[in-house]
């Protein structure tokens, strides 16, 4: 059986697991620690996740991991892409990860089990320019800014399981960053990205963050 070795607060290991919800493969999961340096250079020569070990060899690279499971048997990713899709997400990327990533360093992620993973976490990731508590403070205003960029996403939502009709790559990366974006209290979604978000996390196994946001 594959492993797949992620973080669970991170979007790109979403997208690896995504994969094998859609295709209703089993696998093993298995979260590091975050400040575990020497397991993902021993295994890749570098600090990167997702790793996937297959067959005795390991591959990161989320996009590679992807490719090489849909191609095992018959292709779920077969649908075209929409470049309105990747307008939409680049737009409002950089905000998002603004509020998510102080979010993250606060929220019960098993990677974060032991004191010196988070305090790494809050080493590498935290802005000295716009400290996490600076980003927390001002959240009221970035989650408006946040809904109206939500908003805009409503329309280009074609199904409940596909936001182009048909699955295709776009809906992996759509999908992790609602993910992300699951971990921000006060988000509104439209009808059709509720729908779409509930039923991609159904389709991939994959729980939203609603429970614990912040």
């Amino acid at each position: 059986m594959d492993t797949l070795y992620v973080y669970e607060h991170c979007p790109f290991c979403i997208k690896a697991r995504m994969i094998f919800g859609l295709k209703a493969i089993p696998f093993q999961l298995v979260v590091l620690m975050n400040d575990d340096e020497q397991t993902p250079i021993g295994m890749v020569g570098r600090k990167v996740v997702p790793i996937l070990q297959t067959a005795g060899w390991f591959m990161p690279e989320s996009l590679d991991i992807i490719a090489l499971i849909d191609s095992r048997d018959t292709p779920v990713l077969t649908g075209a892409r929409n470049s309105a899709v990747a307008e939409w997400i680049n737009r409002g990327r950089s905000l998002l990860y603004r509020e998510f990533l102080p979010r993250a360093a606060m929220a019960p992620f098993p990677e974060f089990t032991t004191t010196s993973a988070r305090a790494y976490f809050l080493q590498h990731k935290e802005n000295a320019s716009t400290p996490f508590v600076t980003v927390l403070e001002n959240a009221a205003a970035a989650v408006e800014a946040v809904n109206a960029w939500v908003q805009e996403l409503a329309p280009l939502v074609q199904k409940p399981d596909a936001v182009n009709g048909t699955l295709s790559y776009d809906d992996i990366d759509l999908f992790a960053l609602l993910h992300s974006l699951s971990l921000i209290k006060g988000v509104q979604y439209p009808a059709s990205v509720q729908t779409y978000r509930q039923t991609l996390s159904k389709l991939c196994g994959i729980p939203l963050l609603d429970p614990v946001a912040i």
